[in-house]
């Protein structure tokens, strides 16, 4: 029986923000991981919808259930004992880019792949908008990793995965890595879920 299990579905990079995770500490220790692929961008999943924001990713352990790609990352941490820094210092840096990620990277490039890629949605200027913020973002990502190998420079932490979540699909939401080159060999570096097995 799977220790943990996942509510995901493929369109979500927070989603896969978890599932990578997840994966990273199977191929490590073996633990079985319960994959719950969902239909293409529910509106309401039913078992989302137990949870306050009734969203994906939803993931069950021990008799909990916790939303928000986030908190189930620091969750994930915690209980593992590993990918979440190994002093104070260490710790409150990652959380800085997770924070980051989530109001300044992430929050911009999942609207703008919304409307433009799955849904068609919105005015031009609302794309531009975001687009412009999306750029702007990227822009201070790739010149923090000129010269190091992670934001947070530690090995494998919850802030890589959180900031690569949307970044496997940089067609859908009209980016190269060549304009972005730090970034784009930061992603190299990184284990893919193709190579982990991932579902999404």
């Amino acid at each position: 029986m799977a220790e943990f299990k996942l509510y995901c579905f493929a369109q979500s990079g927070n989603a896969f923000k978890v599932a990578l995770m997840l994966n990273l500490w199977r191929c490590e220790v073996g633990a079985p991981v319960g994959w719950i692929s969902l239909a293409a961008r529910p509106a309401r999943p039913s078992t989302a919808r137990s949870t306050k924001w009734a969203r994906v990713p939803v993931l069950e352990h021990r008799g909990k259930r916790l939303s928000q790609s986030g908190v189930i990352l620091h969750y994930l941490a915690a209980h593992f004992g590993k990918f979440a820094g190994g002093n104070e210092d260490e710790r409150r840096e990652i959380l800085r880019w997770m924070f980051w990620d989530n109001h300044k990277l992430t929050s911009y490039i999942a609207t703008l792949r919304y409307m433009v890629h799955l849904a068609k949605v919105g005015e031009p200027q609302v794309h531009d908008f975001l687009r412009g913020r999306m750029k702007a973002s990227l822009g201070i990502l790739d010149s923090h990793l000129q010269n190091r190998s992670s934001p947070s420079a530690t090995d494998r932490p919850i802030a890589d995965l959180s900031l690569c979540g949307y970044l496997y699909w940089p067609d859908e939401f009209g980016i190269s890595w060549s304009d972005y080159p730090g970034v784009g060999a930061w992603l190299e570096r990184l284990p893919r879920a193709s190579r982990l097995g991932a579902p999404l």
